[in-house]
């Protein structure tokens, strides 16, 4: 078993990884859910600030 810093170095790639693929899933997730699934025409719209603030204020009434 290694120990120091390549350890150390060598998880936290591991964790970097881990989390850039949780994104990677997440934002193909909205796109097919709101793309293919619900009825919207882009499915990269779901990405942009502007259609997650339309999102916010159709939730929160603003």
């Amino acid at each position: 078993m290694e120990t120091g810093w390549k350890y150390v170095v060598k998880r936290l790639g591991m964790m970097l990884f881990v989390a850039l693929l949780c994104l990677l899933f997440l934002s193909l997730g909205l796109m097919i859910g709101y793309g293919v699934l619900g009825d919207g025409d882009n499915a990269t719209a779901i990405l942009s600030l502007e259609k997650w603030r339309e999102l916010i204020g159709k939730f929160t009434g603003q």
